[in-house]
């Protein structure tokens, strides 16, 4: 089944890169990756054990991948290609296709199987579940889509108000961490994480969530986000007393 399902997401990513070549946005691959979760979740789902506790994980996968391919979608809706993506396409000039193919569309494939894989887990293998840990683990991932939501929610207002214009966001959930949605994200996947482990004993699946937090912390999230606010002027002031990733109390300047 494993294998399957990762035929699955080379067919769906491939799906997309074909939409992505015809209308020259590859940041459609953003919007790709929140409803593929949906996508393998459900799919799993029909062809595992069909339990109830699965079908109420991939519940929680779907609303947070549902509200984030949305909320991807508006952003972007009516904008220039994103700025990366707009980059890389200058950067390859001749190599674009072949390139974003493989290093957009196929990785991100990759790296979807990867993170899902408690997900894969908990559809597939049979159950033994730990009551408490369920419990704790719906609660994290709760905490979690809060963040995320509640600070996408806060961001996009902000950009919307033309008398913010050229302003740096820092209130709301943004006064403790530079990076509220980032943090909330990382966070569901821990919640999910420790549903799938109580209830099936894989703890290797946490190979899905220490790829999300990598990718967030180091790689293509808040490294990339935090080279462009580097620019602007407010943002050393707020980075001094503003914790990067987890929430805190502000520092004192």
């Amino acid at each position: 089944m494993f294998g399957f399902l990762a035929f699955l997401v080379w067919a769906y990513m491939t799906v997309w890169f074909g939409v992505a070549a015809l209308r020259k946005r590859n940041d459609l691959a953003d919007v790709a990756w929140g409803i593929g979760f949906v996508v393998l979740a459900w799919a799993s789902w029909i062809v595992g054990t069909g339990s109830i506790l699965a079908a109420m994980v991939n519940t929680l996968v779907t609303v947070w991948g549902t509200r984030l391919a949305w909320h991807i979608y508006r952003r972007h809706r009516g904008r220039p290609e994103d700025f990366r993506y707009a980059a890389w396409r200058v950067q390859w000039g001749a190599w674009v296709l072949p390139r974003s193919y493989a290093q957009i569309f196929l990785l991100q494939g990759a790296l979807m199987y990867g993170v899902a894989l408690p997900v894969l887990a908990v559809n597939l293998f049979p159950l033994t579940t730990s009551p408490f840990v369920t419990v704790v683990g719906f609660a994290v991932w709760c905490i979690g889509f809060a963040f995320e939501s509640i600070g996408d929610a806060q961001l996009a207002r902000f950009i919307a108000d033309p008398a913010q214009k050229g302003k740096l966001l820092m209130s709301g959930l943004w006064k403790y961490t530079r990076h509220p949605n980032y943090f909330g994200e990382v966070t569901q996947w821990w919640g999910i994480w420790c549903v799938v482990v109580a209830s099936t004993g894989a703890w290797w699946t946490v190979i899905g969530p220490l790829i999300i937090t990598g990718l967030i912390l180091w790689v293509s999230g808040i490294p990339m986000l935090e080279a462009k606010m580097k620019l602007h002027p407010d943002f050393a002031a707020y980075a001094k007393r503003t914790n990067r990733f987890f929430p805190m109390i502000p520092r004192r300047s």
